[in-house]
């Protein structure tokens, strides 16, 4: 679906920007959507003292535009491609890629606004590993591989992978965003946030059992989204009680990395291991995130949960309406699945969409209205929106 989008949004924006981390598969979709443009990666240093030290030589080397990769580490490039699309006026013409999403987004808002569409690309989702039969075969193998590429195409063993990740890629990014001085301090921290996936953010409870200030860990987690590594998915704003929570929740995008942090070693241990639920619901609240970014669109994902416990794991805004969603690891449906589904649905009256359970069984059911999706079909349930690998089925 991402390939579309960039395709129809070169066909009204003079640049198009694909942001995302670190290897996951930006570069290989720009070069294979944009084939027929040249292609510069920045991070090569004899391109990149090129463009910044001459500008408007470096784009004139391209008269039809360019494919510009890691186009954040040349930040006084911005200004020169503002004028360079301004001029010549067509769609299309460059695209941008940047795993530092504060960098890329700086340039962009502060000289290129209006200019640029942005599409974060995230790993695969696993409608696309279905499509090619790369699929893992249990939840437990897709909870600890992740959907990070290279995993997958090169049939990578995921120990080893996300290791050498958190070191060369991770740790390269946050010493290039802020002055980390005790990189083991840092480490510390990213485990202790891997450990918090899919719960309420406690920033200074995060802080003190790191033994760094809040303000330095607020700091860090800014790092971590920036790189898109954790997300942030706030509470729903509208008031359906006066005892809301109103700190966000915390999710990796890739629980395959959120695994490894936690010491995970194979996928046998998800069987029984505390976390299991909460890599679950990382990875289900990763997959609606997908289906919204690759077609260029802003996360519509919420939560609801008030002071006395009561809470629906995700909502879904549509417009007026406020689809909700409960997810659970188990692999038998039993009635509490939806007690916090019928509490909201009391509350929500007519704001509510109608509500759904995503469980890790593999059975699909309906029950009093109730619609229940396995995991491995959530990429066939319109709670993914429209678009290939969805359906506008109950």
């Amino acid at each position: 679906m991402a390939e579309e989008t960039l395709r129809r949004l070169a066909k009204g924006y003079p640049i198009v920007a694909i942001t995302g981390p670190r290897q996951s598969g930006k570069t290989t979709l720009a070069r294979k959507v944009f084939a027929e443009k040249p292609y510069v990666s920045l991070e090569d240093l004899d391109q990149r003292e090129f463009a910044a030290e001459d500008p408007r030589g470096f784009l004139a080397q391209f008269p039809d535009g360019a494919v510009l990769d890691e186009a954040q580490r040349c930040p006084g490039l911005f200004s020169y491609l503002q004028t360079r699309v301004d001029r010549d006026g067509r769609a299309g013409l460059f695209v941008l890629t940047g795993s530092q999403q504060f960098h890329l987004l700086d340039g962009v808002t502060q000289t290129l606004a209006g200019r640029v569409a942005l599409v974060p690309l995230l790993p695969f989702s696993l409608a696309e590993l279905q499509a090619v039969n790369r699929a893992p075969g249990s939840l437990e193998e897709l909870l600890h591989s992740g959907l990070y590429p290279p995993i997958h195409d090169r049939r990578l063993d995921p120990g080893i992978w996300y290791g050498n990740y958190v070191a060369t890629y991770v740790e390269r990014d946050v010493r290039q965003m802020i002055n980390v001085r005790d990189l083991g301090t840092f480490q510390r921290f990213v485990r202790m946030c891997a450990a918090r996936t899919g719960q309420l953010l406690n920033l200074s409870g995060l802080a003190n059992d790191c033994g760094i200030s809040h303000t330095t860990a607020r700091a860090w987690l800014s790092v971590l989204e920036a790189s898109y590594i954790v997300h942030l998915m706030p509470p729903h704003h509208r008031n359906f009680s006066k005892r809301l929570v109103k700190t966000p929740k915390l999710y990796f995008l890739d629980p395959g990395l959120a695994a490894w942090l936690l010491g995970i070693q194979h996928a046998g241990q998800l069987l029984i291991h505390p976390q299991r639920g909460a890599l679950f619901e990382t990875w289900v609240v990763s997959e609606l995130l997908k289906a919204r970014y690759s077609r260029g669109l802003a996360s519509n994902l919420y939560f609801w949960r008030d002071r006395s416990g009561h809470e629906v794991d995700v909502l879904i805004e549509q417009g007026d309406t406020l689809v909700p969603v409960e997810i659970k690891a188990g692999q038998t449906v039993t009635r509490d699945y939806f007690r916090g589904l019928e509490k909201w649905l009391q509350i929500a009256g007519n704001s509510a969409g109608r509500p759904w359970v995503v469980y890790a069984g593999d059975q699909r059911q309906t029950r009093q209205g109730y619609h229940v999706v396995p995991w491995k079909e959530l990429p066939r349930s319109d709670l993914l929106g429209p678009g290939p690998g969805a359906t506008d089925e109950a």
